[in-house]
């Protein structure tokens, strides 16, 4: 059975944050944690509690009981002391505990010093659109040949990602790190912590505009990743990206290039792609000159790209073409991200986790292939910056009507934009329907359902995630 332990010390934590240390009853009592978490409801004996001050809730608050449930150590801001002047009340019995001025830059710290110690390949992915299917994909395939930990979900922010480093255990081989920002900075403190030996840049698309400005300014800030990239680091960027194929050194070395062959130097292509609707596409893999026949399972060209990808992290490591092949075949879809939800009376395609414009081209894309009748159920995107916003909703209602989409239900205040461009372009039969929030979509859709969803249709759900697509989710799939 293989150890679960970190290989990580109460005292090494105290040391790796920079912060006190009081060990319970003043007796010194070292030993191996066996997780960290922010979570007190998922505490494990000898684990570690951070207490992190929440928009709604103090973690300080719950120190008291994470003892009571076995943890080692808790790290806070805050003393017991101190704690009870604040709320009047004792805070009860603690054991060891780590203070420090800042709950949340320990996390970072630890795992910054926890990911040094690990001696394992880390594969770190960025970019506009397509980091969760890349990771699955990556993921997927690296499993062949090694015992993989990943990113659950998309958990890839600045909790998500210390987080997921510090899930590393002595048999891990490789880890694959979703690394996802929304401002300048950001990235370089993500590399920080993660050190990639192997950095992925999907593409340089339209997302965090209000305040990355620009897709030069989002090139910019997605290329913090290399900051902390290993000496002799690998870099695998998307060849068909105009932003990205103009790179031609990072640190003194030429990255590798994947793509469809449409640009020079692509040492990993996927050619002869046939689409199979919703059961993938069948295609041709290049690593090299050596060429294999490969099945994508997840539907849409933008798929294609994300296994591509994989393939291009995969011969880096090693990895035989019919072995990549082997692997992509195995990948599913995750939960919000173009996953394909078959009822009696249609068919879902729930990919309402996020939405910026290209992500939002994608999914009409893949809705497209349906050959029954389509309805589009499109939400606000966030995150363009208000003088981007009009001009990029207006595109994406034109790109939608010009699909051939059937029905187009836009549903928010910056849909209105979307909308009005549907209108200009809808041809024939086509429905469009604006609806100035969620309520009233739902109110609607509880209704009249028949009316906006016919039996027998291929429904698509995209929206930003403040959009709560997910309640037109269970929504619909509550048949009536």
């Amino acid at each position: 059975m293989e150890r679960d332990e970190m290989q990580l010390t109460i005292s090494e934590i105290a040391r790796a944050c920079g912060g006190k240390l009081f060990w319970k009853d003043g007796e010194e009592n070292d030993m191996n944690v066996t997780s960290v978490t922010l979570d007190s409801r998922k505490t494990t004996p000898g684990g570690v509690f951070l207490a992190v001050p929440g928009e709604h809730v103090d973690g300080h608050r719950f120190v008291e009981a994470a003892f009571k449930q076995g943890i080692a150590l808790a790290v806070v801001s805050r003393t017991p002391e101190q704690l009870s002047a604040e709320t009047g009340d004792p805070a009860g019995a603690w054991g060891n505990y780590v203070l420090v001025e800042d709950t949340l830059q320990a996390l970072c710290r630890i795992a910054a010093y926890y990911r040094e110690k690990q001696k394992i390949k880390v594969v770190g992915i960025t970019g506009s659109v397509g980091k969760t299917s890349t990771k699955e994909f990556i993921a997927g395939v690296l499993e062949k040949e090694f015992r993989v930990l990943k990113t659950e979900g998309n958990f890839n922010n600045e909790i998500g990602v210390p987080l997921t480093l510090l899930r590393i255990r002595p048999y891990h081989q490789v880890a694959v790190v979703e690394m996802g920002i929304s401002d300048f900075g950001e990235m370089h403190r993500l590399s920080y912590m993660a050190k990639p030996d192997i950095c992925v840049i999907t593409n340089i698309g339209q997302s965090h505009l209000d305040n990355l400005r620009s897709r030069d300014g989002i090139l910019k800030a997605k290329s913090e990743i290399f900051d902390y990239m290993a000496e002799d680091g690998e870099v695998c960027l998307n060849g068909e990206d105009d932003k990205l194929a103009a790179i031609e050194q990072i640190k003194g070395r030429r990255p590798h290039f994947f793509g469809f062959g449409g640009g020079p130097g692509q040492e990993i292509r996927i050619t002869d792609v046939e689409a199979k609707g919703f059961q993938g596409s069948d295609a041709r893999l290049w690593v090299g000159e050596k060429c294999v026949p490969v099945h994508v399972p997840l539907p849409g060209i933008h798929m294609v790209l994300n296994a591509a990808a994989a393939a291009c992290v995969a011969s880096i490591l090693g990895l035989s073409p019919e072995k990549i092949a082997s692997g992509m075949e195995g990948v599913a879809p995750v939960s919000g991200r173009n996953h394909l939800i078959s009822l009696k009376r249609y068919t879902l395609i729930d990919d309402c986790y996020n939405a910026n414009p290209a992500s939002m081209r994608a999914a009409l894309d893949l809705l497209s292939l349906a050959d029954t009748e389509k309805v589009a159920i499109l939400g606000d995107m966030f995150g363009l910056g208000e003088e981007n916003a009009p001009k990029l909703h207006a595109q994406v209602g034109s790109y939608g009507a010009k699909k051939g989409i059937d029905r187009i239900l836009c549903v928010g205040e910056r849909s209105r934009y979307m909308f009005d461009a549907a209108c200009e372009q809808a041809e024939g039969t086509c429905q469009i329907v604006h609806f100035p929030n969620l309520e009233a979509l739902l109110q609607a859709l509880g209704k009249e359902r028949e009316k906006y969803v016919p039996d027998g249709s291929t429904v698509l759900l995209k929206a930003s995630h403040a959009m709560e697509f997910e309640k037109v989710l269970d929504l619909l799939k509550r048949e009536p």
